[in-house]
């Protein structure tokens, strides 16, 4: 059953030295262009793949809001036509601080989008310069204010710690900022420092100054606090919100559920196959207006990889991963078949169980990609 579904917008007004994906430089695109092939790709897909109704949309990039008025409005119509929304759906548009103008923001709300995630990051207006990004701090303020007299209740920000030459102070500040926001959700990542980025390039030259795993490691339990001090419940290693705010969309991927993906790059869980599209614009709008999908890469995921894939993703969540649940779903324990992995990680204090859930301990949190490798090719 699909209930979920991916939308990539790669457009970008400007390219962050970190960001590792699917993106394109606005100025000259073929944007018009873009936003027919994916209305194919959606008619195309929902045809093969029919789902009686969507549950959770996601709109992500790139930047979405660098569209303009007319091209949103036309996108979001598209949306609506080919994508059954159930009654209590969840429809969430990713945006940067400075380019989300009222005028855009209504067109959103009439067309039915009702969460609003912002790519913050920071607080501190040299570290936001350092990273490639061109809001400031408030840009941030404005944009929430501007989202709240449109009417949008749930809206969420992304926020990222071990940034260069960040000092826990400057989190401690930048936490103050957030939590004064009075807003519904908040996602907190450590940098990454990916291949095919400003940064990558910069580290491998030795001129990149990053705080280093111990500072790295007091501010994720900065965060952690922080956040449940001010009311946030953690729900997943790198999310936190009111209860009842959770982000739906993300919890599929963790549940291991289908989910559609539309767009350059993107990726898709359908019917037990894991799908990539083409990523460069050209052969993606391409292969649509020759009557293709554009797939790149699909594999049908095995069994036994469903029930790895099971036991990784939900120990992201702070539930865990539902014992019943999973043998419901497989027709095995998850003891049977991961038991010494299992009794390796509780030894270690990294898993606990209970009478229905197991689940990573806050020690464990901080170990989450050692924790799930020890699932990967087991059974």
């Amino acid at each position: 059953m699909i209930n979920a579904a991916y939308l990539h917008i790669p457009f970008c007004e400007h390219i962050c030295h970190y960001c590792d994906f699917n993106k394109v430089f606005l100025k000259g695109q073929p944007v018009d262009e873009y936003l027919d092939a994916l209305n194919k790709e959606m008619i195309l897909t929902v045809k093969q793949f029919p789902s009686k109704q969507i549950d959770t949309i996601f709109v992500g990039g790139g930047t979405p809001t660098s569209l303009n008025e007319q091209q949103l409005y036309r996108f979001c119509e598209n949306i609506n036509q080919n994508l059954p929304k159930s009654e209590n759906y969840e429809f969430t548009f990713e945006a940067n601080p400075g380019d989300l103008t009222r005028e855009k923001l209504k067109i959103l709300k009439d067309a039915g989008v009702n969460r609003i995630s912002l790519g913050v990051q920071t607080f501190n207006n040299e570290l936001l310069k350092k990273i490639g990004r061109v809001h400031q701090a408030k840009d941030v303020f404005q944009s929430v204010a501007n989202a709240k007299e449109v009417g949008f209740e749930n809206i969420s920000i992304d926020l990222i710690f071990s940034l260069p030459t960040q000092t826990i102070t400057d989190l401690k500040e930048t936490l103050t900022e957030a939590f004064s926001l009075d807003i519904t959700h908040y996602s907190a990542y450590s940098l990454i420092i990916e291949p095919k980025t400003v940064f990558y390039n910069l580290l491998k030259k030795g001129k990149l100054p990053t705080p280093g795993e111990d500072t790295e490691a007091v501010m994720y339990e900065l965060m952690m606090e922080e956040m449940d001090k001010h009311g946030f419940k953690q729900y997943e290693i790198s999310n936190f919100s009111i209860p009842g705010y959770e982000s739906r969309h993300n919890l599929t991927y963790w549940n291991n559920d289908h989910y559609y993906g539309f767009g350059a790059g993107a990726h898709s869980y359908v019917n037990g196959v894991r799908r990539s599209n083409l990523g460069p614009l050209k052969k993606y709008i391409d292969q649509i207006n020759n009557g293709n999908l554009p797939v790149l890469d699909e594999h049908p995921v095995s069994f036994a990889e469903q029930m790895e894939e099971e036991m990784f993703l939900g120990l992201r969540k702070t539930e865990g991963v539902s014992i019943s649940k999973f043998t419901s779903k497989f027709g095995k324990n998850p003891f049977e078949l991961f038991r010494k992995e299992l009794e390796d990680l509780i030894n270690k204090k990294w898993l606990e169980i209970n009478d229905e859930y197991i689940f990573l301990t806050k020690e464990g949190r901080f170990l989450g990609n050692e924790v799930f490798q020890s699932f990967l090719g087991v059974v």
